[in-house]
């Protein structure tokens, strides 16, 4: 279930083109056809996932067969909790588990083509400056807009090395879906030492 063809970014710039191209997919199924989502993922089926692809287009599938996998696996039966919840938090769920996924699958092309620190920094960086998956489902991205352009039009007056402190200074949400992704990997990796 990889959806890239056998297509591998190598560099940088590759690699968020293809974290783009899948988030595109991702936020289409969770927002404007969301309801051909919703219809998909029948918690009478087995244990479904959520695929976004680098060509902008998501699917609900089973999980690839082969193990270990040719990607990271995104979170498995999202079709189980959808009649359990009321919906919206269902889809902000759903959303949540597509970012850690996303990322993880950023950084095992980062990883497995060699990025170092500051390739590793540059993408993050990138990745940092789009609103997560959860905070487009949720709206939460608007509602931040709203309050820096309040917040901006008070503190005009503020210097500007308090301004890139909060620029450079990343979302509280992305950050902690990195430090449980890199808990992950950090366990994964002294398990196999």
């Amino acid at each position: 279930m990889d959806g890239g063809g056998g297509y591998n970014p190598r560099t940088v710039e590759e690699v968020f083109g293809d974290f783009k191209g899948r988030r595109a997919g991702m936020i289409k199924a969770l927002t404007t056809e969301v309801e051909e989502f919703y219809h998909q993922c029948d918690p009478e089926k087995e244990n479904l996932c959520l695929y976004g692809f680098p060509s902008e287009q998501w699917e609900v599938n089973l999980p690839a067969e082969e193990v270990p996998p040719e990607l990271p696996e995104p979170a498995l039966g999202i079709n189980f909790a959808r009649d359990g919840m009321q919906e919206k938090d269902w889809l902000s769920l759903v959303a949540v588990h597509s970012d850690a996924w996303l990322l993880s699958v950023a950084f095992y092309f980062g990883a497995r083509f060699g990025f170092d620190k500051s390739d590793r920094k540059r993408l993050f960086n990138m990745i940092n400056e789009l609103p997560t998956i959860f905070e487009v489902v949720t709206g939460t991205t608007k509602k931040q807009a709203k309050e820096k352009s309040s917040v901006s039009n008070h503190s005009s007056s503020k210097s500007k090395s308090n301004s890139k402190v909060t620029k450079n200074f990343c979302r509280p949400r992305l950050c902690a879906l990195f430090l449980l992704f890199f808990l992950h990997i950090t366990i994964f990796y002294n398990i196999l030492a």
